[in-house]
C-alpha cells in the first residue's frame, strides 16, 4: 500500500513524550522525502517535520528543539519514518498526517492521520 499509514496517536499530559510511526511500500522508484503535518481544529495544516531521502531536515519553528524526525528507514517492503515529540503542549493538539512523494513520477501521498491530544 502506498498510501502512508500513520500508528502512535494518543492521549497524553503536557510535558509528555509521543512517538508517532509512519509507513508506506516500497516502490522500484526510490522515495524523495518523507514529512508531518498536523491540522488542528479550525486551523489550516501546517508542516511540522519533513526529512528527505538524503536526510536533510527541516521543521516548524514551533517544534525545533521539541520534536524529532528520524531518517528514513528501507527495508525490503517499506520506508518508515518516526516523528518522536517531547515536551508536548496542548497546543501540539491535533491530526497528525504523514506525507510521502516521489519525485521520479510526480506523486505524492497523504496518510489517514493520527490524532494527538495533549491535555494541560
Amino acid at each position: 500500500q502506498v498510501q502512508p499509514v500513520e500508528s502512535g496517536g494518543g492521549l497524553v499530559q503536557a510535558g509528555g513524550s509521543l512517538r508517532l510511526s509512519c509507513a508506506t511500500s516500497r516502490t522500484i522508484f526510490s522515495i524523495s522525502s518523507m514529512a508531518w503535518y498536523r491540522q488542528a481544529p479550525g486551523k489550516q495544516r501546517e508542516l511540522v517535520a519533513k526529512i528527505t531521502s538524503g536526510g536533510s531536515t527541516n521543521y516548524a519553528d514551533s517544534v525545533k528543539g521539541r520534536f524529532t524526525i528520524s531518517r528514513i528507514s528501507k527495508d525490503a517492503t517499506k520506508n518508515t519514518v518516526y516523528l518522536q515529540m517531547n515536551s508536548l503542549k496542548p497546543e501540539d493538539t491535533g491530526v497528525y498526517y504523514c506525507y510521502a512523494d516521489w519525485a521520479a513520477t510526480m506523486t505524492s501521498y497523504w496518510g489517514q492521520g493520527t490524532q494527538v491530544t495533549v491535555s494541560s
